[in-house]
């Protein structure tokens, strides 16, 4: 069996659980107390939303309760909080809300900033999202300090703050600033033109900051230039990144292992972002060479989700280039951001993994490059769907076996599943966002629906010339459809990008996201999403040739499962990873190498890492 290898120190998951918070900022100015078409006071419609926002809330997540306007017909100083921010306590907040009257000013301005102090900063370096939702049926009336100005500076104070913004009735210059509240803080504006509106975007934004992505990994700073860079070790760890800035990593490589290293980038859900903002990985090595390089992009511009980027150091049969020697490598992070986008910092999850060779001796099945029946006519599971709730990130996606599956999503929102396959075997999927009521003209506003399959090493896969992994979305129903070839350890020796990942086999991961236009389309809060999942192929025992298939059993739900050690002859897939990390180390553990001939030129071309 090969060696675990651990990160110093303990490990550390963080995230909306430990890291997260909420205020929420009510506007009780006196326009508040108008009519708002329903024979209701515009405050009494909220009063309502913010009860349904805290009923749905998780248990115990920090909330807290701030308004303006409240007390003195006029006063640029009336901003209180009326529930302090800590362990959600439903009652106290409804409370709270049902004592409020509107009465005075407007000074958003200066309760933006007293809400940023509200909230509490997270402990031992927790990296979950702060989040002051403010609502507000119109602008601010004070002048200072100027509410766009206020949520620029906070949201270069620090990493994970964002300032989401309803904008109930409002319209011209009303709205105009609260847009550029949300733009300038990380975070998105949703309009409400009703009480049913109000109701559900404070629900989409309340529960986008409760469930935002939970890290794991060990705290490292990455140096500005290669002198004084933090040496890795195989293991999984957390940094963040700046607009057009770089970060070196040292690491120290022998002349047989391939290196892997995948670095995931989480701006604020739905924060401005450009379609060619980009996360860019490298391994640099000697004065100025580069062994690997890969870039991802968003390829939209209504707003941010996790971005992946990936590369590996794969040597040479003969160990003849320059990067096959054993020596110090760099691993390099780039972000570049155009004009406009977000320019908090990013919080990056980073994971090292070495993969060792193959026992002597062992030569390994060839490889597989083709999807076969895997392809994007592939017949996939039928029947009721199954309730599932996928995860924040990596670290918690929910596993899937092969079947039909239902969740719901937000806009603005990327939840992650993982599907264990072994040797031989592949994951192929659709996803199918549901036929949803919409609002006002929603039919005629478009949006998208996307989703991205990852190696258990968290190398993204391109779906080649079979898949689209991104689809038009406007509340009618839409179906993008995923998949990756067999896992063959020789595929590392492939060219093609959508296939050299998929190498070794474990937990693959799914990331279902949906884009940050479809709050301007759906009625309901959530959208339905399915997913259809197959696992194809039957499992083999390990990489070599003429490898056995593993035995089977099935569990009472149906599903089946390998019986022993599906590890087989000379080492295992990144099945330990998820677990180890957990328990206080990250640990990486994959199959090693033997080289196939005639695959070595096709190798040296390629730009893409191993997986």
């Amino acid at each position: 069996m090969p060696a675990a290898a651990a990160a110093p120190g303990a490990s550390r998951e963080t995230g909306a659980g430990p890291g997260g918070s909420l205020v929420m900022v009510l506007d009780s100015s006196g326009s508040m107390a108008d009519d708002d078409g329903t024979g209701r006071t515009r405050l009494e419609s909220a009063r309502t939303a913010v009860g349904s926002v805290v009923d749905n809330l998780p248990d115990g997540y920090p909330t807290g309760l701030r308004v303006y306007g409240a007390d003195r017909p006029r006063g640029c100083a009336d901003t209180r909080l009326v529930q302090p921010v800590r362990r959600l306590d439903r009652t106290a907040v409804k409370r709270a809300v049902a004592a409020v009257e509107p009465r005075g000013d407007t000074p958003i301005g200066l309760s933006l900033r007293r809400a940023a102090e509200d909230l509490p900063r997270p402990v031992g370096g927790a990296a979950g999202t702060r989040t002051i939702l403010l609502i507000s049926d119109g602008e601010d009336n004070c002048g200072a300090p100027r509410p766009c100005e206020v949520a620029e500076q906070l949201a270069g104070e620090g990493t994970g703050l964002r300032i989401d913004t309803v904008g109930f009735q409002v319209k011209g210059a009303a709205r105009e600033q609260l847009e550029c509240v949300a733009a300038a803080g990380n975070g998105r504006y949703y309009d409400a033109p009703d009480a049913a509106a109000l109701a559900r975007q404070l629900q989409r934004a309340s529960q986008l900051s409760a469930d935002g992505y939970r890290f794991r990994g060990e705290r490292v700073e990455g140096a500005a230039t290669r002198a004084g860079a933090p040496v890795l070790v195989p293991g999984q760890y957390l940094d963040t990144i700046g607009p057009g800035e770089k970060r070196y990593y040292a690491v120290g490589l022998d002349a047989v292992s391939t290196a892997d290293f995948s670095v995931t980038a989480v701006p604020q859900p739905g924060a401005a972002v450009d379609t060619f903002d980009a996360l860019r990985t490298s391994i640099a090595h000697g004065t100025d060479s580069s062994c690997a390089t890969d870039t991802a992009r968003f390829y939209q511009k209504e707003g941010a989700a996790p971005l992946t980027s990936a590369v590996a150091r794969i040597p040479a049969e003969r160990g003849t280039r320059a990067c096959d020697r054993a020596g110090r490598y760099w691993l390099v992070v780039e972000r570049e951001s155009k004009r406009g986008s977000d320019a908090a910092r990013w919080p990056l999850e980073l994971v090292h993994g070495v993969e060792a060779p193959l026992a002597k001796g062992v030569t390994p099945a060839q490889s597989q490059p083709e999807y076969g029946k895997g392809g994007k006519d592939a017949v996939l599971p039928a029947g009721d769907p199954r309730d599932v709730r996928g995860g924040t990130g990596f670290n918690d996606a929910e596993e899937l076996g092969p079947g039909v599956w239902r969740d719901r999503i937000l806009p603005s929102q990327t939840l992650w599943y993982k599907v264990p396959a072994g040797w031989g075997q592949q994951v192929r999927y659709d996803v199918e966002f549901a036929n949803e009521p919409t609002v006002g003209n929603g039919a005629a506003t478009y949006s998208y629906g996307a989703t991205q399959l990852f190696t258990p090493a968290r190398f993204p896969l391109a779906g080649g010339s079979e898949f689209t992994p991104r689809t038009t979305y406007n509340g009618r129903p839409s179906v993008v459809r995923m998949g990756g070839v067999p896992v063959a350890w020789t595929n590392r020796y492939e060219y093609r990008s959508a296939v050299q990942p998929v190498h070794a086999g474990g937990d693959f991961y799914i990331s279902v996201t949906l884009g940050a236009g479809a709050a301007e389309i759906a009625e309901n809060a959530r959208i339905g999403v399915v997913l259809r999942v197959a696992v194809l192929g039957d499992e083999l025992a390990g990489p070599q040739h003429h490898a056995g298939v593993v035995a089977k059993k099935v569990d009472k739900k149906g599903n089946s499962s390998g019986v022993g050690d599906s590890s087989g002859t000379g080492g295992a897939g990144w099945t330990g990873i998820a677990a180890a990390a957990g328990a206080g180390a990250a640990v990486v553990v994959i199959a090693g190498l033997v080289f196939v001939r005639g695959r070595r030129g096709r190798a040296a071309r390629t730009t893409r890492g191993s997986a």
